[in-house]
């Protein structure tokens, strides 16, 4: 159980701006609808088996399709794919077929929508799924990967997108 804030939500987001992270293309496709969302919060918890956490801001119903679908590809981006992470971030008010629309898909194992020119897609199956906070955190196993060319990797850092 999580005890009252002590932190101000503003100081503590001012201080993760300073954290660099990973920028990724998390998506699910089923049952439950279509949805894509640009991501920080992808972290690796298992190589064995390999396994995926992800965290999702639970302010948008539309990130309930993930636990509905029971499925989701993180999509680690590079250089190339700034204007996509754009998009899928929210930039522009774009429909989801808009921001689909402006990237290549195809699909792994369990029909999540893997970009075709990603760095890496990990192709998951969700094996638990919770709110916690203002956040749905996502575990998935990973039961595919497929390599695409490699390119600098795209970061977030104070508030910019970054190439490292």
């Amino acid at each position: 159980m999580l005890s009252k804030p002590t932190i101000e939500p503003l100081l503590f987001r001012d201080a993760m701006s300073r954290f660099a992270s990973a920028v990724h293309l998390v998506a699910t496709d089923g049952p439950a609808g279509r949805r894509g969302v640009t991501a920080t919060s992808v972290v690796s918890v298992s190589d064995s088996p390999a396994t995926l956490l992800v965290c999702l801001n639970a302010s948008n119903a539309a990130n309930t399709r993930f636990d509905g679908n029971r499925c989701f590809a993180v999509n680690v981006l590079g250089r190339r794919h700034e204007m996509v992470a754009r998009r899928f971030s929210g930039e522009g008010d774009l429909t989801p077929e808009q921001r689909f629309g402006a990237a290549e898909w195809t699909r792994l194992e369990t029909g999540a929508p893997a970009l075709v020119n990603g760095l890496v897609t990990f192709d998951c199956r969700l094996i638990e799924a919770r709110v916690v906070a203002t956040h749905h955190v996502l575990i998935g196993e990973v039961v595919a990967v497929s390599m695409g060319m490699p390119d600098e990797a795209l970061v977030y850092h104070a508030r910019q997108y970054r190439h490292v």
